[in-house]
């Protein structure tokens, strides 16, 4: 319940354990880094990394105080440009999937329910549950706190096409940068210098609804403030070739990490199955 100002000073002290002296990832984020940058200097991959801590532990205080935060200091801290696209894709009577990744806040993105004009829109989102109960319970919550529809992964397909039988617009995010496990890689591309095996499940779906596919390009701006632009994607998914819709979904995604690489969650091991794509 306390101001933000207030809790990035327990961010600031939260900073010095958790780089220090847990050294938490350290070593999988400068790897990351070096491998992404290859032309970057050790001392801007240094500066880079401590960025990184500090933008996290700022995310964490940020991500718990979703439980407080009013709707108008949300519309204030979090703006969306571009939500007319959306808007039109309703108006013509199309549902759309959205794109995202683990990039500044992703658990503010949600916010751009205070943008939308169209009540009738269903807003949803994909999530992996969690093993721990309480943890899990906890996320839904704060994910559900802009009247979002929290969507287990195994039921996506399932619960999309329920929205679309219902007639009723639905506007669905995906978290799609994240590692495919081994059973489920079908396409590789180079993204950040690096070989890397992609999530395909958002086009395939995309395909099968012909939803209107877009992106969220998170930047930013200063520290407890967010500007989220909307980018097309794909209008019509079904007219598209294979794999086109992912590889503009990466690039995008590319251009947002490369822009200001610290706000991007470097903790997580991307490209653990480099060994598995065929020579």
């Amino acid at each position: 319940m306390l101001p933000l100002r207030v809790l990035y000073i327990l961010s600031d002290i939260l900073f010095f354990p958790l780089y220090y002296i847990i050294r938490y990832r350290r070593k999988m984020v400068i790897e990351n880094m070096r491998n992404s940058f290859p032309e970057k200097d050790d001392k801007e991959i240094l500066r880079m990394e401590r960025a990184f801590y500090h933008h996290f532990c700022d995310y964490v205080v940020e991500t718990i105080k979703l439980m407080h935060i009013s709707d108008e200091e949300m519309r204030m801290r979090t703006q969306f440009y571009g939500v007319e696209l959306l808007d039109k894709a309703i108006a013509e009577g199309r549902s759309c999937l959205m794109y995202l990744g683990h990039y500044g806040n992703w658990e503010w993105v949600p916010s751009v329910t205070l943008w939308m004009h169209n009540p009738e829109v269903i807003f949803a989102q994909i999530y992996r549950p969690l093993k721990n109960k309480w943890f899990d319970h906890f996320f839904l919550k704060l994910r559900s706190r802009f009247n979002s529809h929290c969507i287990p992964k195994q039921d996506t397909l399932r619960e999309i096409i329920r929205y679309r039988n219902s007639g009723q617009p639905s506007i669905t995010g995906f978290m799609a940068d994240q590692t495919p496990s081994p059973t489920n890689i079908h396409f590789w591309m180079t993204f950040l210098n690096q070989d890397t095996p992609v999530l395909t499940g958002v086009e395939k779906i995309a395909k099968k609804v012909d939803f209107a596919v877009f992106y969220f390009d998170v930047e930013k701006v200063r520290r407890g403030y967010y500007a989220v632009t909307i980018r097309e994607v794909e209008l019509h998914p079904k007219e598209a070739s294979e794999f086109d819709i992912t590889r503009k979904y990466m690039g995008l995604m590319e251009n947002t990490i490369r822009r200001a690489p610290e706000y991007w969650l470097w903790t997580h091991n991307r490209w653990k199955h480099k060994g598995l794509k065929k020579k």
